[in-house]
């Protein structure tokens, strides 16, 4: 809440917003009167228009915060920091959502959309907003309450290109600044702030490309894909055409969003300057960001490598490799999955016989250097540390078939959890013209088509699924000439041929602006590519100087998965949910697809997962050889043989289905660490199942499960009964030890829930219990487990797996204050130990008993030790201030933050673990 301003400081902030408004007066100039007559959109007169083809019955509905707008002109940017209005439609789906997380027990189906937009095809005649025909065979309606635009074409072209346009309109700054972190060159283009550096150095290196690169990727779809390739490409070119449109008529109306202003780009008093064209290769930069967050899967094998190479130190190469297996958890038999009907779709398993296994020597390996030639403001201290790796698993997913539902229909409540920007990575639109009718949420810039959403008779979502299609080689080097290769020789053997790795570059300059005074500076980013990948690690093995590299299955395909959702949108192709299945089967990226319609509920695993070679251990590194190279392996497009359809995981009429980046199915291999016994998907299995067996399942009490998960402690629900059984195992003596005790039960019974006492405290019931457990945790995993482990082994396997990730711990993609909490930890590991030495059942159990050595009272004795510690600890020592909450503010510092990546800011509102776009859907009929 804005604090009143003094008298002083109302005149001060006047003067300098009318000093700043008279700055920006010229962008105040109307649109049209601006535009020339050719070039400006044609106004038509506002009228409804509906499809006739929607079965939903007004029973499907989507929220998407903080609104839809995101773009501003610089006026209303400057306005924005003198007075804090907001331009419409920026920040009106903003409370709705948040006022689920005190709403949602009294839910009733009725009541949804007091919550959620109605999410009808069409718009009703007296809630049209606008009406615009950038071309004749086009037009944009908007509605008044939320001002998504609704585009209904007559020809396919016209479609698409309203989709660009409306885009535009919507995202133009934004469009522009993630191609910008795509290519790698986003401080010369938006400053170099430390979070600008940061992206760039996150995204490049995972898809670097030259322009080639790009341009052949668009013309791989265009030329291999068939029809619908060359269809995908003229659609694409069409909502080029439109951005450009919008580009050109916003720039000479001086419309345009202020942020060109600001970061120097335009003029405001003369508009000399440019917003350069957008073209289709930037869309290839756009795909390689989105399916860099949330499409990934796999990698991460040198730092397994290195937590195996500890615990074979520690206990031997025999116990020790038993022991790293039991925390790697490749096939928990606890673990929680989507399809749990018991069906089995083996892969990426730990071989019987591994082959060609490429461990380094102990203290051999060095992280490839990505940053060269550092000056000015590049080369403070700050700007010298890293950026933290980005964890791409994100969103939920709840369904439950009709034989379970009051109406005899499928529900689904279900979204992806795309962090909180603002403007929104993703933002809504309803696409109607020929081959495509549906409505939902697509990601800026690659919008031109819906990539989540709903059609005439059913609706879909998506959960990052993690399965592994990142694979580590290591590489050996060499010399050309035949000399002694080093570790940081540019050449490599492929297939017994000294090859030169291939050098990708990008030498970044910037300079100071309004909206950036970082002071100038430059630095140059370097990666090698190799036919087996990026060159990520150098390291030595037997002595022998190698390279290790990371090899994605979707490199150099970053658009390839246009064609599934060019059918998702086709109303002639997605029929059922096995014609959805096939269509699910052309995205390469790694993502859970699940589907509704009013007959089935479904789900399908997607992803280009790629065949080893026999004996090959996908967690660990291999060799860069011929023989373990994937099967069909061609290096020049990055092609190689693919586990068929029926391998990935997939079910139609299961009783439910739920997914929170969980474990798919069984046999299905792991990719990386935390798939055991107590994962975020407990939350909601714990939920639904429940419901299910009661049957009579409506959305109202489905979306009331979702959201009573959302506001709930994984550790407190799982664990703390554990933990309180330890405890209790023995009289409690220590007044200290038991209040902490008894706050932690008391919590315990109410829900252990991180939710306001009432609407607008920001105060948290229970609130000593949660400062006591956010700080216990970490002390009470590391006393559990470093004794036994040993300081090195506990140290790498942290590495492999954070220890906890508790709302206010800095994770996601846009850091702290990012909603997605409880995915990465060692819940289970915590779980395992502490049941095994309760005496009570575990199914694949920890290889050693780790707490107190296995002993109960000297376990009991750590635990109450560290709780103590922990329920001593001040508000202001547990939650530290940031740079938007002040030191003990515990509600603040689990507060959802809408990062701003434009001039607009929106207020923190509460912390829920939800999905940033989000449908409840119910489908009375059917085609």
């Amino acid at each position: 809440m804005r604090r009143p301003a003094t008298r002083t400081s109302t005149r001060t902030r006047t003067a300098v917003a009318t000093a700043l408004i008279a700055l920006g007066a010229a962008l105040l100039t109307p649109a049209a009167s601006a535009a020339s007559a050719a070039e400006a959109p044609v106004p038509r007169p506002i009228t409804a228009y509906a499809d006739p083809t929607d079965y939903c019955g007004g029973q499907c509905a989507d929220i998407l915060p903080p609104g839809q707008s995101g773009n501003a002109t610089l006026a209303q940017i400057l306005a924005h920091k003198a007075f804090g209005t907001l331009p419409a439609h920026t920040s009106d789906q903003l409370a709705r959502y948040d006022s689920l997380v005190a709403g949602y027990p009294g839910l009733t189906d009725a009541k949804v959309n007091e919550f959620f937009n109605d999410a009808s095809f069409g718009v009703p005649a007296d809630q049209v907003e606008s009406t615009t025909s950038p071309r004749s065979d086009v037009t944009i309606t908007r509605d008044k309450k939320s001002g998504v635009p609704h585009i209904k074409g007559t020809t396919r072209y016209g479609t698409s290109f309203g989709a660009g346009y409306a885009a535009a309109q919507d995202r133009l700054w934004q469009m522009d600044l993630f191609r910008h972190v795509g290519r790698g060159d986003l401080t010369p283009f938006a400053g170099g702030a430390l979070a600008n550096q940061g992206l760039e150095q996150q995204f490049w290196p995972q898809a670097p490309y030259t322009e080639a690169d790009l341009q052949a990727q668009v013309d791989r779809i265009r030329t291999a894909e068939g029809e619908r390739g060359r269809l995908a490409m003229e659609d694409a070119q069409a909502y080029i055409d439109g951005i450009n449109a919008y580009r050109v008529q916003s720039k000479n109306g001086r419309y345009f969003p202020g942020e060109y202003v600001l970061t120097g780009h335009i003029n405001s008093i003369t508009n000399a300057g440019e917003i350069k064209p957008f073209k289709l290769t930037d869309l290839i930069a756009l795909a390689s960001v989105v399916g860099g967050l949330f499409g990934g899967g796999g990698g991460g094998e040198v730092q397994a490598a290195l937590s195996l190479l500890s615990a074979q130190q520690t206990y031997g190469v025999e116990e020790g490799t038993r022991v790293w297996e039991s925390f790697r958890e490749r096939e928990d038999p606890e673990a929680v999955l989507t399809v749990h009907d018991g069906t089995s779709f083996p892969y990426a398993q730990r071989p019987a016989d591994p082959q060609g296994a490429a461990l380094p020597d102990a203290g051999s390996v060095t992280a490839e250097q990505l940053v060269y030639d550092r000056t000015g403001s590049a080369a403070t201290a700050a700007a010298a540390a890293p950026p933290k790796p980005v964890k791409q698993s994100m969103s939920n997913a709840l369904l439950v078939s009709g034989a379970k539902t009051a109406s005899g229909h499928p529900v689904a409540v279900f979204g992806p959890q795309t962090g909180y920007l603002a403007p929104q990575l993703l933002m809504l639109q309803e696409l109607q013209g020929p081959g495509i009718s549906a409505r939902g949420a697509s990601f800026a810039g690659v919008s031109m088509y819906v990539q989540l959403g709903r059609g005439q008779d059913y609706a879909w979502s998506a959960t990052s699924a993690g399965q592994d299609i990142t694979d580590t080689f290591a590489v050996e080097l060499c010399e050309p000439g035949g000399g002694a290769p080093t570790r940081t020789s540019s050449s490599y053997l492929y297939r017994g041929t000294c090859t030169p790795m291939e050098k990708l570059e990008h030498a970044n300059t910037w300079k100071s602006s309004v909206a950036d005074p970082t002071p100038g500076g430059s630095y140059r980013m370097q990666v090698w590519r190799t036919h087996y990948g990026i060159v990520t690690h150098r390291a030595t093995i037997a002595g022998k100087p190698v390279a290790y590299t990371a090899l994605r299955s979707t490199y150099r395909h970053e658009a390839d998965s246009i064609i599934g959702f060019q059918m998702f949108n086709d109303p002639s192709y997605v029929k059922d949910a096995r014609t959805f299945q096939e269509a699910a089967q052309h995205i390469g990226y790694a993502f859970n697809w699940f589907y509704a319609d009013s007959r089935e509920a479904a789900y399908y695993n997607s992803g280009s997962n790629p065949v080893r070679s026999a004996g090959v251990d996908a967690a660990l590194p291999v060799q860069g050889k011929q023989q373990y190279e994937w099967q069909g392996f061609d290096p020049a497009a990055n092609t190689a043989a693919y586990a068929p359809p029926a391998e990935h995981p997939q079910s139609i009429g299961q009783d439910y289905y739920i997914s929170w980046n969980n474990k798919q199915a069984k046999g299905y291999g792991a990719a990386g660490f935390g798939m055991g016994s107590v994962h975020r998907g407990d939350l909601l299995d714990q939920r639904v199942k429940p419901l299910v067996a009661a049957g009579g399942v409506t959305r109202a009490t489905l979306t009331r499960a979702m959201a009573d998960a959302a506001v709930t402690d994984l550790r407190a629900e799982n664990l703390l009964p554990e933990l309180l059984a330890v405890l209790r195992s023995a009289p409690v003596t220590d007044p200290a030890v038991a209040a902490a005790i008894d706050k932690l039960a008391a919590w315990q019974a109410a829900g252990t829930e991180r939710k306001e006492t009432a609407p607008g405290s920001k105060t948290y019931g229970h609130a000593d219990a949660v400062r006591i457990m956010d700080a216990w945790w970490p002390l009470l995993v590391e006393a559990e487990f470093k004794p036994g482990l040993g300081a090195p082994l506990y140290d790498a396997l942290r590495a492999s797996l954070t220890i906890d990730e508790a709302p206010n711990a800095g994770h996601g993609p846009t850091g702290s204050h990012a909603g997605s909490a409880f995915q990465y930890g060692w819940w289970s590991y915590v779980d395992k130990d502490l049941r095994t030495l309760l005496g009570r059942p575990v199914s694949g159990p920890l290889a050693r008993a780790y707490c107190g050595s296995g002993s109960l009272p000297a376990c009991r004795d750590a635990m109450a030790a560290t709780l103590k510690q922990a329920a001593a600890a001040t508000p202001a020592a547990v939650y530290p201030a940031d740079g938007t909450c002040a030191a003990g503010n515990q509600w603040c510092a689990d507060a959802i933050v809408q990062r701003p990546v434009g001039g607009l800011s929106h207020p923190q509102i509460n912390w829920q673990n939800r999905p940033t776009y989000q449908q409840v859907v119910e489908f009375p009929a059917h085609r």
